[in-house]
């Protein structure tokens, strides 16, 4: 899977877990020097405190559009040390390029 927005690829992995239909990359499958931490954080009742990242290519901000759960409940443990996209950060399966 490959995860792009502004024209750049800022993750790719074939290690995706699913989550209420979100693919979840590995935290190192992003490309670094591509996202900084935002302050943004949001709760879900089952998954835990969401953190967020901007995406950061060629000097245009993304504001919040990758999240992740630094400490997930015990029910989403699978997600720990990963992240998702949205606000049109663009997934595709690679395979099917």
């Amino acid at each position: 899977m490959t995860a792009t927005w502004n024209g750049e690829v800022i993750a790719e992995s074939d290690d995706i877990v699913y989550v209420e239909g979100n693919p979840y990359f590995p935290r190192e499958s992003l490309k670094e020097g591509a996202f900084e931490e935002s302050s943004h954080q949001s709760m879900c009742p089952w998954k835990g405190m969401a953190n967020y990242l901007d995406v950061v290519i060629y000097g245009k901000r993304n504001e919040n559009a990758a999240w992740y759960y630094p400490n997930p409940s015990v029910l989403a443990r699978k997600i720990k040390g990963r992240v998702a996209f949205w606000k049109g950060v663009e997934v595709k399966d690679a395979q099917a390029a």
